[in-house]
């Protein structure tokens, strides 16, 4: 090799590590992910969004069965009681779902618990529909809470599905399909509502019927797909099963990396029994990452983007839309996160220091346009905080929350650790949804949530891109992992997740 050949050998080795990482998966990898995420987070954003179409008309129905039952009008106040009940009850659904998820996801695997989480949905689906035949309005609290378990397992479960299957370099890109997935459900359920298909009165029971349709659609495509080769391995000890699982996935000549890190994590959990909830929270050498997860997941929602939801339709209101055209403004809310989603796949800026960014700046543009709302063109400007909020939440928190579980823990503690962060998810959600109409006004909470969020993670959590599980778990418990994670960034670093 000549001295100009030495030269160039560190540019050569960059630029072919380059081609690497920006390989496409193969497409039986991106059709498992679409398989698992149809019938997982699609629905849990779905049924958050299917509800609001429907308000006046299943309000109507109430009405009339308690005046057929009764021979008297139901008062506005039980009305309004019966009414937040079908609505949140599905958040207690999806916290049951989430504290079940991780036990489910052991005993019967990832793929096998998805599979049969679709049966909640399917029952659901019947009930919801035959409240209106059968003149029971409790049938709808009932199909909703299953609904609730149904997104709970399905939130919990699918991210740990996609995390599993995807290769270290494509994991933070394959497992933004959580995010796209809720957003698209989020953006369907939206499109669905319109008046023009099926948000007219008569058609409300079809409409939160539809609940079955991908339910129905990952028990056809899902079973073409293996079981997550990582838990064939470690949890099952089936070495060929895992094998054949990672040809399919990764193809033939492209996962001997990521079996060898398979390996490695089987030897260090040799001996060793997946982890209780409880077990993670006694564990001194996991207290980092359990605060991590808590932190993140309750962040999630008190971020302020379910209340910017909420407060859609005033902001657009004031601003001067029409009542009727409100509906399609709110479409193109949808629309604008899901594009965000999307986005997050191909463009590499999610770096740490945008990544904060964004978290701050979705509660501070929000917080100075309701500062600003007395005056006349102020609500303009709100209307485009609004779409400006979902951008920013796009970009941070709403792509890289749900992996982040995965990257942080090993095989035995990870199904735990969904458990915990998915129950304080589904609890924050809860509470939100609750203190909103305390709150609607004060968006500094909000603001000081996504502050003190983003400090911790400047401070505690490390860099995780390209690193294997047994890596990043070394790293935490290191206490050199800053000076580590410095000496290893560059313009092109993110925070939580690896792009494409």
């Amino acid at each position: 090799m000549t001295k100009r050949d030495t030269e160039y050998q560190p540019l050569l080795e960059g630029i072919t590590e380059t081609k690497q990482k920006i390989k496409c998966p193969n497409t039986s990898l991106l059709l498992a992910i679409c398989a698992a995420c149809i019938g997982g987070t699609f629905q849990y954003g779905y049924n958050i969004s299917i509800i609001n179409s429907p308000t006046k008309s299943v309000q109507n129905f109430i009405n009339q069965t308690w005046l057929e039952r009764y021979e008297e009008n139901i008062s506005e106040q039980y009305l309004t009681l019966l009414w937040s009940s079908i609505v949140s009850i599905f958040t207690i659904g999806g916290f049951i779902g989430a504290t079940i998820g991780g036990t489910l996801a052991i005993k019967f695997g990832r793929k096998g618990t998805l599979m049969m989480n679709n049966a909640f949905a399917l029952l659901a689906a019947l009930l919801m529909g035959l409240s209106y035949p059968t003149g029971l309005f409790e049938l709808l609290i009932i199909g909703r809470f299953f609904t609730g378990v149904n997104a709970g397992i399905g939130i919990c479960v699918q991210p740990l599905y996609l995390g599993e299957i995807a290769p270290r370099a494509l994991r933070g890109a394959m497992a933004m399909g959580t995010s796209i997935f809720i957003t698209g459900g989020i953006l369907t359920g939206q499109v669905i509502g319109l008046n023009e298909l099926l948000g007219k009165e008569e058609y409300w029971p079809i409409l939160l019927s539809t609940t079955c349709i991908p339910a129905f659609l990952q028990l056809l495509i899902l079973p073409w797909f293996p079981e997550s080769p990582r838990y064939l391995l470690i949890d099952r000890g089936d070495d060929v099963g895992c094998g054949t699982a990672m040809k399919q996935l990764h193809g033939t000549d492209n996962f001997d990396r990521e079996r060898e890190d398979m390996e490695r994590e089987r030897i260090s959990a040799m001996g060793i029994k997946p982890k209780k909830p409880w077990e993670l929270f006694m564990d001194r050498s996991l207290r980092w990452q359990v605060l991590t997860i808590i932190l993140i997941n309750a962040a999630q929602q008190l971020n302020g983007i379910n209340a910017i939801y909420f407060y859609t339709d005033y902001v657009f209101e004031e601003a001067g839309i029409p009542e009727v055209n409100i509906p399609y403004v709110t479409v193109g809310t949808g629309a604008c996160e899901c594009l965000t989603a999307l986005t997050c796949v191909s463009v590499n800026y999610c770096s740490e220091y945008r990544y904060f960014i964004s978290k701050y700046l979705e509660a501070c543009m929000e917080y100075i346009a309701e500062l600003l709302s007395p005056g006349p063109w102020i609500p303009y400007l709100s209307m485009g905080c609004v779409f400006a909020f979902i951008l920013s939440f796009g970009m941070g928190p709403g792509g890289v929350t749900n992996i982040l579980i995965t990257e942080l823990f090993t095989q035995t503690t990870r199904p735990a650790a969904y458990m915990i962060g998915g129950s304080v998810n589904w609890l924050s959600f809860f509470f939100i949804g609750m203190a909103f109409p305390f709150i609607v006004y004060c968006f500094l909470v909000f603001l000081v949530v996504c502050v003190l969020v983003a400090v911790y993670i400047f401070l505690v959590v490390p860099e995780t891109k390209n690193k294997t599980f047994l890596e990043i778990q070394t790293e935490f418990q290191s206490g050199e992992k800053r000076k580590a994670s410095k000496a290893d960034h560059s313009p092109s670093t993110t925070l939580l997740s690896t792009p494409l």
